[in-house]
């Protein structure tokens, strides 16, 4: 089963849902401020596509909390990546181990052609 996780009410999420109903992609939406990921979750996503992909620099949270002015370690960041997961760069598709971060229908493509390692 694939996995969008986001929030309800960005565009990026509204599109990629979307595309997913348009190419018959059976799906499972997470929206992280009503179920936030856990401290494991997050710290996997960090390990398969590092901080720099999963980390939204160009949102308004991120400039709300003024972190472009911080020399933030990663645990830093991390730290206010799991405090404020609204700052996960959207979408973030997750099926079986495989993670994709963006909107990039191209990408989508490919993402869900992979066959599922339960096949």
């Amino acid at each position: 089963m694939l996995h969008i996780v986001g929030i309800k009410n960005c565009n990026k999420i509204r599109d990629t849902k979307k595309w997913m109903e348009e190419h018959g992609v059976d799906h499972e939406f997470i929206d992280v401020k009503k179920d936030p990921l856990t401290l494991e979750e997050l710290k996997e996503l960090e390990f398969k596509v590092g901080l720099d992909v999963l980390v939204n620099k160009r949102g308004r949270k991120w400039r709300d909390l003024g972190l472009a002015d911080k020399d933030l370690s990663d645990e830093e960041l991390f730290d206010q990546l799991l405090e404020h997961q609204v700052m996960i760069k959207r979408p973030v598709l997750l099926k079986d181990e495989s993670v994709l971060v963006g909107y990039d229908e191209d990408s989508f493509e490919a993402f869900v052609a992979e066959p599922d390692e339960d096949e």
